[in-house]
């Protein structure tokens, strides 16, 4: 009979752990690469659809900052770098700037990853702290993980541009965002297994 009790006590826990605003968040930094998918789709022209992505990165942060009071690094980091290099590929008319702009994110993402840990500082717990209590082993292995993550996705970004056709790059562009989702989940169990019990969840 405790069963039913059970289940939807951990059901109504699950649905407490699902943050409105979080996905909120999400939804709008998601806005600014599908409309540039969208308007590239729509007229194949890469300066067209790289123009959009800038107006709508600009739209993303400031909608995020008059909502939710601050900007989140990474968004801030990755809006500030498409408005360089798409600025760069409207003004030079080349689409090799905007195609190098994710090889230049992850590998910085990388790099500052790496320099925090030669530092003796793990800078995911100044993300994420407020999300995940972890172990400084945790905190080390997790971002060991993200920056062999970001690596690859960069070398990978590297590779796709300049061997395939701006459509296929495109939906490679397009596809790391489940595939990043997929990493992240990965790492469940790693946060499971390494969470700092001595600090309240």
């Amino acid at each position: 009979m405790t069963q039913p009790t059970e289940h939807k006590a951990a059901s109504a826990e699950a649905e407490q752990q699902v943050d409105p605003k979080q996905l909120l968040k999400s939804l709008i930094e998601l806005g600014p690469l599908l409309l540039f998918g969208a308007v590239y789709l729509l007229t194949k022209n890469m300066f067209y659809a790289t123009g959009g992505l800038m107006v709508a990165t600009l739209v993303a942060l400031v909608t995020c900052r008059a909502l939710f009071g601050h900007l989140p690094v990474m968004p801030l980091v990755s809006g500030f770098l498409v408005l360089v290099f798409g600025g760069l590929t409207l003004w030079l008319q080349d689409a090799v700037f905007i195609k190098m702009k994710p090889t230049i994110l992850y590998g910085l993402f990388a790099i500052v990853l790496g320099g925090g840990l030669v530092f003796k500082q793990h800078l995911l717990k100044h993300i994420f702290g407020e999300l995940f209590h972890l172990t400084a082993d945790g905190w080390q292995k997790l971002t060991m993980r993200w920056i062999f993550f970001f690596v690859v996705l960069a070398l990978l970004n590297e590779f796709v541009w300049r061997n395939f056709t701006d459509g296929t790059w495109l939906w490679f562009k397009l596809a790391l965002l489940p595939i990043t989702a997929a990493f992240g989940i990965a790492q469940l169990g790693l946060l499971k297994q390494h969470t700092d019990t001595a600090k309240p969840l």
